[in-house]
């Protein structure tokens, strides 16, 4: 009854207001019923905690009424998000193919056709001018779901079955699907609460996989053979450390099997013989707090094995199969004080390296005859390069890479290791009549309060930049995990380019951009470099001229989410607004429920609130726990009711604290995906509504 009555009352307070907002629009309120926590010593209240049920029909009604005043606060801004989602989407390339990468005798590729939500998965046999066959049409498969994801595929390797995960709500616990690639006819068996990670036997009919427990943690290993009841699935490993995770991998040619458990810190690996479906797990090496260590199949009876000992920014060892252990590694490729060591290639007549050098990619060739190496040249200040292999031929006499901007579409390239030429095999298309030499890209450096340089790229329209602090500027940053956040081609960010804004991000600690120690700067008891860091860089912008307190923006998701909560409580004076999507806000009493999604998994992240060092240090920055009162920017908040990484009530708890400690006058938005997980919406097009909403948002703060 609730959720009726405020709909209609919200409906009928906006039809008088005419195609402007009503000040009298009031935002959803909710009861308070304290849930109170004793811990380390102190006490907690959380007025708001009953939201954490969603099995409770009020809490959907709540959510249901923050996303109809979402929708009236946003009604007048519907022509411009009209217009922005036409943009959007107009740039997007309609009938798109990627480029086929070959695989045990096959030509592997995806492709969307025009208007088509999902993209099709094909492949060719021998060569590219074969019969096309279609594996996959996710536009059927998608029928009747709001969602509908693949998370992984494996073909086996008599190239007659497709594995694939299949995810048609959002939360991570994918149905393992097999498909017959000659009839067309799918197995008769699945398998649910699978991680996506799949691994296939050379005997063609056996296939490894991995389930979920109830945190949706992958943690055991099973073996499936074709045809059998899957109640009948031998265990293969169990990871009975809840700090840990598992995954599968196998080496190009389909030797060897990986197992890796992995926290945060500290990997453990084990192999199985591919083309034993009879043989166990093998330990490589026993874990030992802070190594981390990732193997591969090298040549003849040698693995490699890409790691941190002794090494921060990791290096490259070899070691014989046979006695695999720590001992045994010998360096192949050295460790670099001053370049993160990201991927590798091992090939039979050349090793390529892919580092990162003061933030930016650096592509090494290394000849194995004679040693020598060269490197591939680069042109822009701010720019983002990723080499890949076109062929699974241990022979190849090329690589691939692909090379973007904030101004430049992401173009790739085949690059001849031993002639050094570069041909360019395909460029995106933007659609819209984009020109690129309309627009400019600069790394800027600003200075952290301890005298750290933090980089920052910036894209703007040239004949838009004034530097007098007018133009209106979004900045982004993530900065946790050591996920580095990459200056990318955006096509959508175009739309404010156009409109005058400066897009920024923020390179902040927490992020690997600078190298693995850029990482251990922002974790843990060094946490908080990560939000001062972004504020340090908000300051410059404004210092510099580039936009003002009034006009800038900050926009984060996810753990970026989290930084946008504590850059609010610490610098609200600095924020014109903040977009915070799928915000991890309440870190203390999440850290402690280690029946959640992650939250084992994250010790080493955070830290563990049961020691009271990192209790203590967690609250003086958690997001939820530091809201006070204030005069807050305007805030647009998301989240999905089927996150599993970051459940809808962070935000949704989040946004309530802000609201009744606002004391100023600008909006508190929530909009909650009913039906969706910590991605969103999953067709191309569909997910552009979200955008056009967000940009339509700050557009309308500015009175635009």
């Amino acid at each position: 009854m609730y959720r009726i009555f405020f709909f209609a009352s919200v409906l009928a307070i906006f039809s008088c207001s005419g195609p402007r907002k009503d000040s009298s629009l009031a935002a959803p309120t909710a009861r308070k019923d304290n849930k109170v926590f004793n811990e380390q010593g102190i006490q907690r209240t959380d007025p708001y905690f009953w939201l954490n049920n969603r099995e409770d029909s009020n809490v959907i009604n709540h959510l249901e009424a923050e996303n109809a005043y979402m929708e009236a606060y946003m009604a007048h801004t519907v022509e411009t998000q009209k217009k922005i989602y036409d943009e959007l989407v107009a740039r997007i390339e309609q009938k798109y193919e990627s480029l086929p990468v070959k695989n045990n005798g096959y030509w592997y590729y995806a492709r969307f056709e025009e208007n088509k939500q999902y993209p099709l998965y094909c492949r060719k046999e021998g060569s590219n001018g074969a019969p096309e066959k279609i594996m996959l049409d996710i536009n059927e498969l998608a029928k009747g779901h709001q969602i509908y994801l693949v998370r992984g595929r494996a073909v086996s390797r008599d190239n007659q079955w497709l594995a694939f995960a299949e995810d048609t709500s959002g939360d991570r616990r994918c149905t393992l699907r097999l498909l017959n690639l000659g009839t067309n006819a799918y197995g008769k068996e699945s398998i649910r609460n699978t991680s996506g990670d799949y691994a296939w036997s050379n005997d063609h009919k056996t296939i490894y996989y991995v389930l979920n427990d109830h945190t949706v943690r992958p943690y055991r290993v099973m073996k499936h053979v074709l045809g059998t009841d899957p109640s009948t699935d031998q265990e293969l490993y169990t990871e009975k450390d809840s700090t840990y995770d598992v995954s599968l991998s196998t080496d190009r040619n389909n030797k060897y099997i990986f197992i890796t458990s992995g926290s945060t810190t500290t990997t453990e690996s084990r192999f199985l013989d591919a083309n034993n479906p009879a043989s166990t797990p093998r330990l490589i090496q026993a874990r030992i707090r802070d190594l981390l260590y990732y193997p591969s199949y090298a040549e003849g009876n040698q693995f490699l094995v890409y790691h941190n000992k002794d090494a921060k920014n990791f290096k490259v060892s070899v070691v014989d199969i046979a006695s695999p252990g720590i001992a045994g590694w010998k360096d192949l490729v050295p460790h670099e004080d001053s370049a993160l060591l990201e991927r590798f290639e091992m090939l039979r007549d050349y090793i390529v390296l892919q580092h990162r050098h003061k933030g930016l990619p650096r592509i090494t060739i290394i000849n194995r005859k004679d040693n020598s190496r060269h490197s591939v040249d680069f042109g822009e200040e701010a720019f983002v390069a990723d080499m890949s292999l076109a062929t699974d031929d241990y022979a190849t006499d090329s690589i691939r890479y692909s090379y973007s901007s904030l101004t430049t579409p992401a173009t790739d390239y085949m690059y001849g290791l031993s002639d050094h030429k570069k041909t360019m095999l395909k460029q995106q298309k933007v659609g819209g009549g984009y020109d690129a030499g309309l627009y400019e890209t600069r790394r800027l450096w600003a200075r952290a309060a301890d005298g750290v340089m933090v980089p920052v790229s910036i894209v703007y329209r040239k004949s838009e930049l004034k530097k007098d602090g007018t133009n209106p500027l979004l900045l982004y940053a993530y900065g946790s995990y050591g996920a580095s956040t990459d200056p990318y081609f955006n096509s959508s960010v175009i739309s404010l380019l156009d409109r005058g804004f400066v897009f920024g991000i923020a390179h902040v600690r927490g992020g690997q951009e600078m190298g693995r120690y850029w990482y251990e700067d922002g974790k843990l008891l060094k946490k908080k470099n990560t939000f001062t860091d972004f504020i340090d860089c908000a300051q410059y912008l404004v210092n510099e001229k580039y936009t003002s307190p009034d006009r800038l923006f900050a926009n984060g998701g996810s753990a970026g989410g989290m930084l946008m909560g504590a850059i609010t409580n610490m610098r609200p004076d600095l924020f014109r607004g903040i977009l915070a999507e799928v915000p991890w806000m309440d870190v203390i009493t999440d850290m402690f429920n280690t029946d959640l999604p992650l939250t084992t998994l994250e010790f080493d992240e955070w830290g563990d609130p049961r020691k009271q060092e990192y209790f203590d240090y967690m609250m003086s920055w958690s997001p939820y726990d530091n809201v006070k009162p204030t005069k807050f920017p305007a805030i647009f908040a998301t989240g999905g009711l089927n996150d599993t990484q970051v459940p809808y009530f962070s935000p949704a708890k989040w946004v309530l604290k802000v609201r009744e400690n606002n004391q100023g006058p600008n909006p508190v938005l929530f909009k909650c995906n009913m039906g969706a997980g910590h991605g969103g919406e999953s067709g191309r097009f569909e997910r552009q509504k979200l955008t056009a909403t967000k940009y339509a948002f700050m557009l309308d703060q500015l009175g635009k």
